[in-house]
């Protein structure tokens, strides 16, 4: 175990100086905090639409093409889908660009979002319209409660499930819950996602299949491999409790990467609260943290809790395991408590018939 140490997630520091082109990029946005996602985009945008347009034209030189995927799938895969996905995170939550120019806040999810394999709409809509509203409990489409989360078969039942029927089922939940407009947004964004991979087909089959196709599949596998990592040590006794139904990842380069986004818990409880905010908010409620017997990890991020609970290390998960408030007297009692978290939690509906008959 550990004990809590001096973070080094990144905050926010104001520039002495910015230059000229930093100042002008700012009269587009609404938090000058959000600077990094415009240059992001920029990034994004002069290296990768110019790789699509390769990948698409007609009679490219066989070699010059696969060259072209190589450096693609790279920076795509690799390099910029990291930072990409946690921007479109944080700019869903908080709106990027000033209302004199909203517009351009359809540039992320429909322009660059569907090269990371984020058709449009879709993340908007399943992460506000249900994920944060439902809280990972039973009426959450991708709540981990019923499943062992240490179990790769049962992780391959939740990926399945989500690939198979995760849209029918959020369009479901948006007819259940009297929300066209998003049910609305999730279709047209589904749709129209469907009808230019149609058309695309006859044009270039192996540009569309590198461009659109694949990276729809990866993306889907990372967000749920991410969704469950974070929501993998609920409290039986109280699922709804943010603090004991999620986990806070600190001191990594992954914060650093992807915009704090280790800070689950805290973005459970502000769901609005701007990326840089979070180390300092957590260290101010650090003992509510500890009262409520919230689970804090230092050193690793959630791909390390997938593998481990995918192996079962509980040695190393209670090894990077911040012992908050002294709660814990060994290594051996936090995996016993690690281990209890991740056991299926049988929905009370479902309870409530088993009883009954």
């Amino acid at each position: 175990m550990k004990t809590l140490a001096a973070l080094t997630d990144p905050g926010y520091t104001e520039s002495a100086a910015l230059s000229y082109p930093s100042r002008f990029l700012l009269r587009f946005i609404q938090d000058k905090r959000d600077l990094p996602f415009v240059r992001l985009i920029l990034e994004i945008s002069v290296t990768l639409l110019p790789l699509v347009a390769l990948l698409f034209w007609p009679g490219l030189d066989n070699r010059l093409w696969w060259g072209a995927l190589g450096v693609y799938m790279f920076l795509t895969t690799f390099y910029f889908k990291g930072p990409f996905g946690l921007m479109l995170h944080c700019t869903s939550h908080r709106i990027l660009f000033k209302k004199k120019y909203a517009q351009l806040n359809h540039y992320i999810p429909w322009v660059i979002g569907p090269l990371f394999g984020q058709t449009p709409e879709t993340y908007f809509t399943h992460h506000l319209g249900m994920h944060h509203p439902e809280n990972n409990l039973e009426g959450d489409e991708s709540s981990t409660m019923d499943y062992q989360r240490d179990s790769l078969a049962s992780f391959g039942r939740y990926l399945g499930g989500f690939f198979l029927v995760g849209i029918p089922r959020l369009v479901q939940y948006f007819t259940r819950n009297q929300k066209p407009k998003l049910r609305h947004r999730l279709l047209r964004g589904e749709v129209v996602y469907l009808v230019a991979c149609v058309v695309l087909v006859f044009v270039n089959l192996p540009a569309t299949l590198a461009v659109l196709v694949l990276p729809v599949v990866v993306a889907r596998v990372v967000m749920m491999l991410g969704n469950w990592s974070q929501h993998s040590f609920i409290d039986a006794r109280n699922p709804g409790n943010c603090y004991t139904n999620s986990v806070t990842c600190i001191n990594t380069k992954y914060n650093h990467k992807c915009w704090n986004d280790g800070y689950h818990i805290s973005h459970h409880l502000k769901p609005a609260m701007h990326w840089t905010e979070h180390p300092a908010h957590f260290l101010k409620t650090v003992d509510q943290y500890a009262q409520n017997d919230a689970i804090v990890f230092d050193g690793i991020h959630f791909l390390h809790i997938f593998a481990y609970l995918m192996t079962r290390r509980y040695d190393l998960l209670a090894r990077h395991f911040v012992n908050l408030g002294n709660r814990y007297a060994s290594d051996a009692e936090i995996i016993t408590m690690l281990k209890t978290r991740t056991q299926r939690i049988v929905p009370v509906a479902v309870a409530a018939e088993r009883l009954a008959a």
